[in-house]
């Protein structure tokens, strides 16, 4: 079983039959399709020759398919992972330069060691540090830098810039320049595509294609785009007219790359590794348990960490840039009936057909072409009607989620994550520093116990509840203590303190002091302290501590029990209960 774990494959293919190699060749074909036109545009987009993304997009499928967890995800380049990637090279290297492509090889590289030793190591709980509110406010924002980067593409300009106002500000000076072919050729791409995301499936089915079928054509429409546009360039001479083309390809599969050993490189890129692994970790589960769950399969986040950093290891030592797992082309390789990663081997064997033997065509295909492939493929990730759900549910994720979006568009990607990542945990400590309690009362012929501003309760004034409704530690104890002795102070009469701890799970050592200490001081003020519904681990870690040998009350196993046993003392000694 340990074995197995490392290895996920040993799960899957001892019981892989003919059916199931049929559904994932079926898949191969259409994510293939889908891929080749996806690998050429993210490699553009990161500034880097086109065919490093079809070199990115052989061995990191055939690696995942060893040691992924998922049977449906895609793994290659993606178009948030390659604007990380254009922004962490381009204050080392100028756009092109051999340096730029040892660069993005080395990034890979890196990237997959940190996430196989954290992998290795399980961390996969780093992750849950990137909020949702952060990720999806850094992702729309990606989008929109990503979609105006490609806008100089369309209309045929020199532009350049890591953030929107760069890109603003550098189309505005040559957009005068443009170049009418280009802008032709790629706005019709672009109308075309979008008419086929939305409108082509519905055509096909009224002139009486299946719907599955008609789906399945729908989504070939980027490689439509790509074969029609490359031959009008082959066959009208569009380059003589100003139209950009890929330009040559290298012929053949990729060879064996070894990445720089400069150490000053390495520790320039390693902030930079780190942020394109995590994000597209994050990415890639999140993709990954939404596919898992609709087929009731399940997936190890820690597990996916070596899978993904074996899959960027082996993209960087075979010249390629860093991949994670893409959503469209796992969405696509769901549908098209993949059953197990070997869908994503195959498609493998197919990319790596292409770079054999269709690289004269793609020296053809216009820039254009692929940056309306790129604006369309992004226009999914940007949302910015949930800025307007977040802020009605809460402001401070609000507040995080648009500090992310601002300095993302206005400074860079790594800014904008970074900044995300403090405002999430330092909203959490603040939040989690403060935390909720209540004293709560019993309901009436029951044995619940309710928050007295909210309900008509019975009190007992020699004896009250608190429940606490945090873990205990560090940032809140001294915040508990001042909580406890508020309530002591203006309870004169207050006799006996229950603190009810249902939602508890954690005292660590600094909260075991203040809890000592308010165990001490409602001595001397001659109020017992005692302890009601702590849960088993909590328990656990309590025992034989000064806290429990010294405490001034008892501990009850349900607040209830609490009620009876204190409430019927108070009468012993002539109160009312």
């Amino acid at each position: 079983m340990g074995l197995k774990r490392y290895l996920p494959i040993l799960q899957w293919a001892p019981g892989y039959g003919r059916d199931q190699a049929t559904s994932d060749l079926v898949a191969a074909i259409i994510v293939t399709v889908m891929l080749i036109p996806q690998s050429l545009a993210y490699a553009l987009l990161a500034g880097l020759p086109a065919y490093v993304g079809l070199y990115a997009s052989i061995l990191p499928l055939m690696v995942y398919a060893v040691f992924g967890t998922s049977r449906t995800l895609s793994v290659g380049p993606v178009a948030v992972a390659s604007l990380m990637t254009a922004a962490a090279l381009a204050p080392l290297a100028e756009v092109g330069s051999p340096e730029y492509l040892a660069g993005a090889v080395l990034l890979a590289v890196m990237s997959g060691l940190m996430l196989t030793m954290m992998g290795v190591l399980r961390l996969g709980f780093l992750a849950n540090f990137l909020s949702h509110p952060v990720i999806s406010g850094f992702i729309t924002a990606s989008g929109l830098v990503i979609a105006a980067s490609q806008l100089k593409h369309l209309f045929g300009v020199q532009a350049s810039g890591h953030n929107l106002l760069e890109i603003g500000r550098s189309l505005w000076l040559t957009i005068s320049q443009f170049n009418g072919v280009t802008l032709l050729l790629g706005g019709g791409t672009l109308v075309f595509l979008v008419f086929a995301r939305k409108g082509l499936k519905p055509l096909l089915v009224t002139l009486g294609l299946l719907p599955r079928v008609a789906d399945i054509l729908s989504r070939t429409a980027p490689i439509v785009a790509v074969v029609v546009t490359t031959l009008l360039a082959w066959q009208l001479n569009l380059e003589s007219a100003g139209v950009r083309l890929v330009g040559e390809v290298p012929r053949g599969l990729p060879e064996l790359t070894l990445p720089s050993l400069d150490p000053g490189l390495w520790q320039q890129l390693a902030v930079s590794a780190l942020l394109i692994g995590v994000v597209g970790f994050v990415e890639s589960v999140s993709v990954g348990q939404t596919l898992a769950a609709k087929r009731r399969q399940t997936i190890d986040p820690d597990q996916e960490l070596i899978g993904l950093g074996t899959a960027n290891l082996s993209a960087g030592l075979s010249g390629g840039l860093p991949v994670t797992g893409g959503f469209s082309r796992s969405v696509v390789n769901f549908d098209a009936g993949a059953e197990t990663p070997a869908a994503g081997a195959y498609a493998a064997v197919g990319i790596a057909l292409a770079t054999l033997y269709l690289t004269p065509a793609i020296a053809y295909l216009p820039q254009a072409t692929l940056a309306a492939t790129i604006i369309v493929a992004v226009s999914t990730l940007i949302d910015l009607p949930a800025l307007g759900r977040t802020w009605r549910y809460s402001r401070p994720d609000f507040g995080a989620m648009l500090a992310t979006i601002v300095l993302t568009l206005v400074h860079s990607v790594e800014a904008g994550i970074v900044a995300g990542v403090a405002l999430s945990i330092g909203l959490f400590l603040y939040r989690t520093s403060r935390p909720h309690s209540a004293v709560v009362g019993r309901v009436p012929g029951t044995e619940h116990f309710r928050n007295v501003l909210r309900h008509q309760v019975e009190l007992c004034p020699r004896v009250t509840f608190l429940r606490v409704d945090e873990s205990l530690y560090f940032a809140n104890a001294r915040f508990l203590e001042e909580t406890v002795m508020d309530l002591v102070t203006r309870q004169p009469e207050l006799r006996d303190l229950v603190l009810v701890c249902p939602a508890v799970n954690l005292v660590d050592a600094s909260a075991l002091e203040s809890l000592e200490a308010i165990n001490e001081r409602m001595k001397d003020a001659g109020v017992r302290l005692h302890l009601s519904e702590v849960k088993g681990p909590v328990m656990d870690r309590l025992q034989g501590t000064e806290l429990l040998s010294h405490l001034g009350g008892q501990v009850f196993l349900s607040t209830y029990e609490a009620w009876q046993r204190l409430t019927d003392r108070s009468r012993l000694d002539g109160q009312p209960a």
